[in-house]
């Protein structure tokens, strides 16, 4: 399954979600019988007290009969609208919106709204207005003592459900944008960690790869002599003569597989596996885009004068490897890289000849899921995903990155730098 479809099937965790809930309905006893026996207030108390047993008894079906960990956007949706039906019940016994809890009602829908699907955010919404013009207009009059009476000027009483209109509209919008902008960084960390997953076996079966082909060697050439011996010995014999040429071929056939294999795995676990210069990586990366691009890379390592090795880490390659990518993706024709180094930095800086970062994105660049406005851009937009994953990469090994548009080359630019301390640390 999609990391997309499980974060729009499964949005809201169980055992938080019952927390909240029982916080808020032991709240709701607590704060009703304080009123009454405390205060001395006059109100319709059991049935104040029999909506919040409602709203409890939804609490220990949630709990004992709701299996799954995760609540779907459905059952999510369907608790969160008996919270505003049984909290606006509540209000309803005590004084409507001129109650001072009448803010809790704001509380479901802006849960919803950074949780769950927008078209279950926009009907709770709706739900959470009917109640509050409801509210406005029918309702029970708020608990006070028999010896006075409560009065508000009318001016007082309609801005208060026109403040809390207003607060719920702000605050969901404000929420819908975070909760949208925090799905779309916890998706695109969750491809990181894929990312990173699949670099992780594939290093590991180049390991396997080259293991196999030593174990093999040995039983492999042990058939292949008993088999040249059997050729030799009924090479008068039309019959076994072609069945044992065919086992011959075979087994040169698997020896031939086993030592490309063993080749290829052996280079990749050179990269991979040594610890390498800041240079030796440019120049491996550089080497494997020289294979499938037509574009000139231009790779300048005099300033390089404190070159020194560093242990392996898929994260610094996969995090360059993408910003070269970029570059190669962009240029017209040529691809600058610069190594410098002396006795307290190392950097990489990654130039091209393209038409640069998009002056409406370039204060964006580094986010997932960007997009430029320009209409020629838009065919190559990308979404802005590869840089943040090799924004993210690098920055987890301690580097710090800059991007802005080239002075020199016209293109973009982006600079990857360490202190050498931190960088000996990786």
């Amino acid at each position: 399954m999609e990391i997309s479809k499980i974060l729009e099937t499964y949005s809201l965790n169980k055992s938080t979600y019952l927390n909240l809930r029982w916080i808020g309905i032991i709240g709701q006893f607590i704060t009703i019988n304080a009123v009454k026996f405390v205060l001395n207030f006059e109100f319709n108390y059991i049935a104040a007290n029999l909506i919040i047993f409602i709203g409890a008894i939804s609490n220990v079906f949630l709990f004992y009969y709701y299996k799954k960990i995760q609540l779907s956007n459905r059952s999510a949706f369907n608790f969160l609208l008996i919270d505003i039906i049984q909290l606006s019940s509540l209000l309803h016994l005590t004084g409507g919106v001129l109650n001072p809890f009448s803010i809790f009602l704001l509380i479901p829908s802006v849960f919803a709204s950074s949780n769950l699907k927008i078209k279950t955010n926009l009907f709770l919404i709706c739900v959470t207005l009917t109640s509050i013009i409801f509210l406005t207009f029918f309702s029970l009059d708020l608990p006070k003592p028999l010896s006075e009476h409560f009065h508000v000027s009318s001016y007082y009483y309609y801005a208060i459900p026109t403040g809390l209109i207003i607060a719920l509209i702000f605050l969901n919008y404000f929420a819908l944008i975070f909760g949208k902008e925090s799905n779309l960084r916890k998706e695109a960390l969750n491809k990181i960690q894929e990312l990173i997953s699949k670099e992780h076996e594939l290093v590991s079966l180049g390991t396997q790869a080259a293991a196999a082909a030593h174990s093999l060697g040995t039983p492999l050439s042990t058939i292949k002599i008993i088999s040249q011996e059997l050729l030799k010995e009924f090479q008068n014999d039309n019959n076994l003569k072609k069945d044992i040429e065919l086992l011959v071929s075979q087994v040169n056939r698997c020896n031939d597989i086993l030592k490309r294999l063993s080749i290829n795995s052996t280079l990749e676990d050179d990269f991979i596996d040594k610890d390498l210069s800041l240079n030796n990586y440019i120049n491996e990366i550089v080497n494997s885009f020289k294979e499938i691009s037509k574009k000139n890379f231009i790779v300048n390592l005099e300033q390089d004068t404190n070159s020194f090795k560093i242990k392996k880490s898929i994260e610094i390659i996969y995090g360059i490897r993408n910003f070269i990518g970029n570059a190669n993706k962009y240029a017209k024709n040529n691809i600058y890289i610069n190594v410098k180094s002396d006795s307290e930095l190392s950097e990489i800086i990654i130039e091209d000849d393209g038409p640069g970062f998009s002056k409406d994105i370039l204060t964006k660049i580094g986010e997932p899921y960007i997009k430029s406005l320009r209409l020629n851009d838009k065919n190559k937009a990308g979404l802005g995903l590869g840089i943040f994953i090799g924004k993210t990469l690098l920055e987890k090994n301690f580097a710090k990155i800059l991007f802005r548009n080239s002075e020199t080359r016209g293109g973009a630019e982006i600079k990857i730098e360490w202190m050498n301390n931190n960088l000996a640390k990786i």
